[in-house]
């Protein structure tokens, strides 16, 4: 009806700005982008081997779990994963299964990590999407840089944020809905809580009590329990892989789901999204779901 399209479009090179700017950013549609990032020096650099040397020891964040839900309702809990600060050749020991863990280990630490974290490795990317740039006018808020394990999933939910998710090395597996889907997605609010490490080495979960509750989605769209959402089930779910080499351009508040392969990296680009008609569009699609579920 809005003119979403049943599979993720591929464009087989980078757009000019003004045509990205008016295909794909202005009706907020996604799509892959082919040869976009095949200049970059990391999608032949960014081995295990060439990731050691240049990082090597220094110690980094990984987010730990004991089940790959970073950012997640558990136990009726908005659960986000230990913080561990670790050196990167450990962490890639893990990876490679040269040292086993119960635990899923993740590098995916936002906030510009890529800058803030692995100023070594900037020199093999892009310091952003100059097209893309061009096309909003402003450079990205945050640049960064993930790593991990297959078991290392990211829960149902959307940004504030125009996504350019570049993949190096692996594959990447999208499940996306509309913005348009919002009346058929659940939200709850849940008490905040953090996993921490006790002294046997078994998780606990520990509530951040100052903090107020926060709205999440606890469904699992692999998984959606019907009887208890029945609304999902008109709900239309895209999905893609994004392979190494390859671009995915996410739009702002599309909600999204990701799987990886093992040892998977990839960089994303996080642009401020414009708040005009399209999130007033989304403010009122929510305003009327949340007072229609109260009558």
């Amino acid at each position: 009806e809005l003119g979403w399209p049943e599979s993720i479009p591929y464009l087989d090179r980078p757009p000019s700005p003004l045509e990205f700017y008016r295909e794909w950013v202005s009706p907020n549609k996604p799509c892959i982008i082919r040869n976009a990032i095949s200049h970059w020096p990391a999608l032949k650099k960014w081995t295990s081997e060439y990731l050691r040397e240049v990082v090597g020891p220094k110690v980094v964040s990984v987010a730990v779990t004991p089940n790959g839900y970073a950012d997640a309702v558990f136990q009726d809990r908005f659960v986000m994963p230990e913080e561990r600060q670790m050196p990167f050749m450990d962490f890639l020991d893990i990876v490679e299964k040269k040292v086993t863990s119960p635990n899923v280990f993740y590098v995916q630490k936002q906030c510009s990590n890529l800058t803030e974290e692995f100023p070594e490795l900037v020199c093999d990317v892009q310091p952003d999407i100059p097209w893309m740039s061009e096309a909003l006018g402003k450079k990205p808020d945050a640049v960064n840089f993930w790593l991990g394990e297959s078991a290392a999933v990211t829960s149902l939910h959307k940004d504030h944020y125009e996504n350019m998710y570049c993949v190096v090395s692996g594959e990447k597996y999208f499940l996306l809905h509309p913005p348009s889907d919002r009346p058929f997605i659940p939200y709850e609010l849940y008490q905040p809580a953090t996993y921490h490490v006790s002294e046997d080495g078994s998780f606990e979960i520990v509530d951040e009590k100052t903090a107020e509750k926060v709205p999440w989605i606890p469904l699992d769209p692999l998984n959606p329990d019907l009887e208890l959402y029945p609304e999902y089930a008109q709900a239309k779910p895209l999905q893609c892989t994004v392979k190494a080499g390859e671009m995915l351009y996410l739009p702002s508040l599309w909600f999204h789901h990701v799987q990886q392969s093992h040892g998977c990296i990839a960089v994303n680009y996080w642009y401020d999204m414009e708040y005009d008609i399209k999130y007033s569009y989304y403010q009122l699609l929510d305003c009327l779901t949340k007072t229609v579920k109260m009558l």
